[in-house]
């Protein structure tokens, strides 16, 4: 049987491989393992309002309180938890998957998503039935929960990105941004604290049916905000995802600010104001080799982890460094949040620009990218391929030939027997030959 949790919660086709069941069963296990009151929010999906009620009920069911925070980003529903000293939160969401999915993602009292330990436990009580299987007397009368609305759960949440910004005596008079929230949970937040921040915002993709979030729009399709910035004359494009847990931007000339050249510029103004812990940076494995060069030029140390936000919170935590991120536009400010925040790190770069006195073009040179070359290559065996000798010569050769202008990385699928082959180098016939000459080798196992 398939592990109920994946990297980021529960996910699956609403009414279909999530269902009300498990929503209720996790509302259980929520009260259960964390505590009497749960912070629960949702981003803007049509199913959405069924599986909240579903997890209420079993939040309530279980003599816990549900405090609903309504439609919010995944972010808020962290700062709330903390802010109220909620004993946990609930996320009713699947970030920047098509609107027929939706995912249930837990954090705990801190604002920190759970432990693989907890997950499995908490997987374990619903393979038992939930409260109905292990408890001999379910709560009744008095001892049943009940919900309260947050009719200010968005209004804390604007407040606290705008009051990290002023509290830096910086100001966004003067600047022209072009939004995209994606019809996603973003709608109701981000527009309004970057208002009141002084920027002139254009906002699109702000409305929400339930059936449209994420659909060719936000962060995975940027093509709608570079028109608007195009359209607009802005100095800056900004797409969050579905759940607003991250953020992709766009300069006046249409090239894409990632998460590795986000971070970098938001590390340097860090670095600059004595305020970046140890001198480090947290990254994944795939960070571009162009970002590892330009933290190392500028004194700053790059750790990397495995691929996923959760692994760069681990380190962050247990080395006491104070920012990381991905590629993909997840990024973590432990001085700000608990969790990937995409307002809050939009609004510590727009911060980090104006401060520096360059433009948003300027800031997006930061990084010069290295070609990358990705290959997926299907695989009897992908546990063979790590301990084949003639692939670990095949890699050894090409690192030979990269030195320090180009890496090779070999990552097994974890949903399918593929090992994807990636070189980065600074040229790109280069790593398109480095990373087919690899494959082949791959392939021959």
């Amino acid at each position: 049987m398939a592990r109920l949790f994946g990297t980021d919660g529960v996910r699956g086709i609403a009414n279909v491989e999530l269902t009300n069941e498990i929503a209720y069963r996790l509302g259980q296990a929520a009260v259960r393992f964390l505590g009497k009151t749960i912070v629960v929010g949702k981003d803007t999906r049509l199913s959405g309002d069924m599986l909240e009620a579903a997890m209420v009920a079993g939040i309530t069911s279980a003599g816990g309180t549900a405090l609903l925070a309504g439609i919010v980003p995944t972010p808020a529903v962290a700062l709330l938890t903390r802010k109220l000293s909620a004993a946990g939160g609930a996320v009713i969401s699947a970030s920047h998957n098509p609107p027929q999915y939706n995912g249930i993602k837990l954090f705990d009292s801190k604002g920190y998503k759970l432990s693989d330990d907890a997950e499995d436990a908490i997987e374990a009580f619903i393979d038992a039935g939930g409260l109905e299987g292990v408890e001999d007397d379910m709560p009744q009368g008095a001892d049943v929960g009940f919900s309260v609305d947050l009719n200010d759960a968005a209004e804390i949440y604007i407040q606290h990105a705008v009051d990290a910004v002023r509290g830096q005596d910086v100001t966004f008079e003067g600047l022209t941004v072009a939004l995209d929230t994606g019809h996603g949970a973003s709608s109701v937040t981000t527009a309004e604290a970057l208002e009141r921040l002084g920027a002139a915002v254009h906002v699109i993709n702000d409305d929400f049916d339930g059936m449209d979030i994420n659909v060719e729009c936000g962060s995975t399709h940027l093509g709608p905000v570079k028109q608007l910035v195009s359209d607009k004359h802005a100095d800056v494009g900004i797409a969050h995802d579905g759940d607003a847990d991250r953020v992709m931007m766009v300069t006046p000339a249409g090239v894409e600010i990632d998460g590795d050249i986000v971070e970098a510029v938001i590390a340097l103004d860090m670095k600059r104001r004595g305020i970046l812990p140890a001198d480090t940076v947290v990254s994944t494995v795939m960070c571009n080799l162009g970002f590892v060069h330009a933290m190392r030029d500028a004194g700053i140390q790059v750790v990397q982890t495995k691929v996923g936000d959760r692994y760069v919170l681990e380190e962050m935590r247990a080395q006491g460094y104070a920012i990381g991120g991905e590629q993909s536009g997840h990024m973590i400010l432990l001085e700000h949040n608990s969790t990937g925040d995409g307002l809050m790190t939009a609004v510590q770069f727009l911060a980090a620009v104006k401060r520096s006195g360059i433009t948003v073009e300027e800031a997006a040179a930061t990084v010069s990218k290295f070609p990358q070359e990705l290959i997926n290559v299907p695989v009897a065996d992908k546990e063979a391929v790590a301990t084949s000798e003639a692939v670990a010569a095949a890699v050894a050769a090409a690192e030979a030939e990269l030195g320090d202008d180009g890496r090779v990385l070999l990552r097994p699928s974890g949903t399918e027997p593929v090992v994807r082959v990636m070189v980065e180098a600074k040229d790109a016939d280069m790593a398109q030959r480095i990373a087919e000459r690899v494959a082949a080798s791959v392939a021959a196992e």
